[in-house]
């Protein structure tokens, strides 16, 4: 199997880069979580790149690119902790290009390639923890069209969202609907998370909705493993980062008068940062490769590469708070900020018991040693 990547992924591997060291500095990001944890202006520049557009088919004006490439650019975009919710982007338009009507494809999926409209997920109910198949909110037919009622919470940048992806029960049977921002959603109840991005309470009083399919599991199961693998790749460009801030820090660091890397209990846990670190790649590199493949096969697979991102960013995190001594836990100083934003994915779209879980209950019988 090559693993080599194309001239064109590498160029849009250094785009991404050149973009995240310019335009979202350590110090910049920090102006954006003070403003609240979203910048439109970010969000727009990302749109120009044509990382907005980067799952979505020509035909609606977008890239036509595939997993491989998503897992390149949100490596960069890791890198540089961008905050700006664009993996709901890629979950949204996947979803739209897989289930929804043509009417609905034809009127958004130009709009959200193109930076001008945003569009999120709102599936979390209280209570239901990482269970896809807990849904509390109700739709009703009212002639042709559709009315919601429900709370969903934990919504990405809910209240700058021109709408959203809802899960609601239909004669008890779970569908997805698009929902349009109207005067029936309310998201004034906004708050920033533990890595200061946007989150919000979603409300829903008769809100009128379109149909994206009568078969919502199935739609929102692939919304969740396309955003599972893209943190699965934004944790593999973080944690490079972390290993390379700790080791940069080691090497200039003094204790008895020489530099701490060279201690050699020091080095062995440099070392296995490193090994979870690539442990966390390759099932990164897994997870992309299985996201065309049938339903089944591809939850498995995101299930099994997110469980390690999990144990690996968790290990990387701590290690490097560690190694760094006081200033490690410090608001000032990037590698606190690293550590964050990988407990956040960590927990973000199931966390890493949840996965084993899943993984677990999809064994056969012949699996094991004893097989």
């Amino acid at each position: 199997m090559d693993f080599d990547f194309s001239d064109e992924q590498e160029q849009l591997r250094d785009a991404v880069r050149k973009w995240v060291d310019k335009a979202y500095s350590f110090d910049e990001r920090r102006s954006v979580v003070a403003a609240g944890g979203f910048s439109a202006s970010a969000y727009q520049a990302m749109a120009e790149l044509g990382l907005c557009g980067l799952y979505v088919q020509d035909t609606y004006g977008g890239m036509n690119m595939g997993p491989t490439e998503g897992m390149v650019a949100m490596e960069e975009l890791g890198r540089g902790m961008v905050m700006e919710p664009l993996v709901q982007a890629w979950m949204c338009t996947s979803v739209l290009q897989a289930f929804a009507p043509d009417d609905l494809k034809t009127d958004w999926l130009p709009r959200l390639a193109g930076g001008e409209a945003l569009l999120v997920l709102a599936h979390h109910e209280k209570g239901g923890r990482y269970n896809l198949h807990k849904c509390q909110a109700t739709a009703k037919q009212v002639g042709t069209a559709w009315h919601i009622n429900g709370h969903k919470s934990l919504v990405p940048a809910g209240d700058h969202a021109h709408g959203f992806l809802v899960p609601a029960t239909v004669n008890g049977k779970q569908a997805l609907f698009l929902l349009p921002r109207s005067a029936a959603t309310d998201t004034t109840h906004a708050y920033q998370t533990q890595d200061g991005s946007r989150m919000s309470e979603l409300h829903l009083k008769d809100a009128g909705a379109h149909l994206i399919s009568l078969d919502g599991l199935a739609a929102l199961q692939l919304a969740v493993d396309v955003g599972a693998t893209a943190l699965c790749a934004e944790a593999v460009g973080l944690m490079e980062k972390t290993l390379s801030l700790t080791v940069e820090y080691m090497n200039t660091r003094k204790q008895f008068g020489v530099a701490i890397a060279s201690f050699q209990a020091l080095r062995h846990r440099v070392a296995d940062m490193k090994m979870q670190l690539e442990l966390g790649r390759s099932m990164s590199y897994y997870a992309s490769l299985k996201l065309n493949a049938p339903a089944a096969e591809r939850s498995l697979a995101v299930s099994r590469a997110k469980f390690q991102i999990g144990r690996s960013a968790r290990h990387v995190g701590q290690e490097a708070v560690q190694l760094h001594g006081g200033i490690g836990v410090t608001d000032e100083y990037i590698v606190s900020h690293c550590f964050k934003r990988l407990t956040q994915i960590e927990l973000s779209l199931g966390d890493s018991m949840h996965h084993l879980g899943e993984v677990s209950a999809q064994m056969q019988e012949t699996a094991g040693v004893f097989a």
